[in-house]
Formats: C-alpha cells, sequence, structure tokens
C-alpha cells in the first residue's frame, strides 16, 4: 500500500506548524494508496473530529489533543486513531489492519494510539486518561 506525499505534507504541518487540529486518511482501493480524506481546522473540537467518521467505513486519523496536567502545564500529544467499525466492509477492515503499521511509521511523531470499532472507544474520557 502506497502512501501519498499528502499525507506526510499534511501530518508534518499539523506537528510543527499546528495548522490543523486533526487529519483524517482513507484507503483509495483504486489507486491503492493511503489519502487524506479531510483536515480539521484548529479551532474544531473534538466532537467535530469524532463527528467526521464515516459510520459505515474504516479511516485512520491523527488528532493534536491539547490537556491541562494535574501540575497545570499546557500539553499537547499527538493521538493515532484507527477506525474500523463492525458495519464495514470485512474487506475493507483487513485492508486497513494490514496497512496500519506501516502507515504510522511514515507518520514520524505519534505519540499515543488508540483503535476504535464504535464511537465508545475513542470517548474524550478515553483519549484523556490516554493522555497523561
Amino acid at each position: 500500500m502506497a502512501v501519498n506525499d499528502e499525507c506526510k505534507l499534511k501530518f508534518l504541518e499539523l506537528k510543527a506548524k499546528r495548522n490543523f487540529r486533526f487529519i483524517i486518511y482513507k484507503i483509495d482501493e483504486a489507486l491503492q494508496q493511503v489519502m487524506v480524506d479531510k483536515l480539521g481546522q484548529p479551532h474544531e473540537s473534538y466532537n467535530d473530529f469524532t463527528a467526521s467518521f464515516p459510520p459505515n467505513e474504516c479511516r485512520y486519523a491523527v488528532f493534536d489533543f491539547d490537556f491541562v496536567t494535574d501540575e497545570h502545564c499546557q500539553k499537547s500529544k499527538i493521538f493515532f486513531i484507527s477506525w474500523s467499525p463492525d458495519s464495514s466492509k470485512v474487506r475493507s477492515k483487513m485492508l486497513y489492519a494490514s496497512s496500519k503499521d506501516r502507515f504510522k511509521r511514515e507518520l514520524d511523531g505519534i505519540q499515543v494510539e488508540l483503535q476504535a470499532t464504535d464511537p465508545s472507544e475513542m470517548s474524550l474520557d478515553i483519549v484523556k486518561d490516554r493522555a497523561i
């Protein structure tokens, strides 16, 4: 599975310049490559992010999560989320599962990984718990 150059370039912008809050990626089966599906603007919330996932299709995503530690320090962590809903096609689930590690290696700087099959598995509470 190839990775479109735009995937890496937009991820570097998210990481270094914070131009985006999140990026959602999809696999284009016809082209056999991972492409950028949606870019989330810096003002968008975690709810905007989770609402961007199609309910019956797999996706990869990165989210730049800002939080405050117990010591009152402002921090940020980049999450990688693998979205594979139970209602998606078996072929699609297998394709995303088999391509995930190679794709993740292309995105240098991911700090936390989550795998979700329904929205409750990537709730804001879970993200907060994993960030700290």
